[in-house]
């Protein structure tokens, strides 16, 4: 819950800086001038792009919690096997262990969004944030039933 609560208000602030720095853009390309006007779309150019970009966020987050929740319909999400330090950190080796477990897996099988699913939890436990997109994007995209790219 804190972490929707995280999200929801970082993208509340995006938001607004977007209105805002858009706004501006507005008001410079009402000046009218070559310079202002080139300047105007210039900064139209970053808010569409930001917005473009959380709102892809956006939708992954909501695909993979609606994996999510259906694994765990299924009772299929991963069981927290991994043993932690004194701090609480995850224990690499023991994020290696489950990796490897995963991979085999996911390598058994490559077109079942479940296993995928799974590999893309163990890649984020052993803080490897490219792949487990990746990963994630390979579950949602089999979930789908889309094509997918290799990894």
């Amino acid at each position: 819950m804190r972490a929707k609560l995280s999200y929801a208000l970082t993208a509340a602030v995006l938001v607004f800086y977007f209105v805002l720095v858009g706004s501006r853009g507005v008001m410079l390309i009402q000046s009218g001038t070559l310079v202002t006007v080139t300047f105007g779309v210039a900064v139209l150019i970053l808010p569409v792009i930001g917005v473009w970009f959380l709102w892809k966020n956006t939708q992954f987050v909501r695909r993979a919690n609606a994996l999510a929740a259906e694994l765990d319909a299924e009772g299929g999400l991963p069981v927290d096997e991994l043993q932690r330090t004194h701090g609480g950190r995850i224990d690499r080796d023991s994020a290696d262990e489950v990796f490897t477990k995963r991979k085999a897996e996911t390598e058994a099988a490559p077109d079942d969004w479940r296993s995928w699913f799974r590999l893309a939890v163990a890649y984020h436990d052993a803080r490897d944030t490219p792949r487990a997109r990746k990963a994630m994007q390979r579950a949602i995209a089999l979930h789908d039933g889309r094509p997918v790219q290799q990894l």
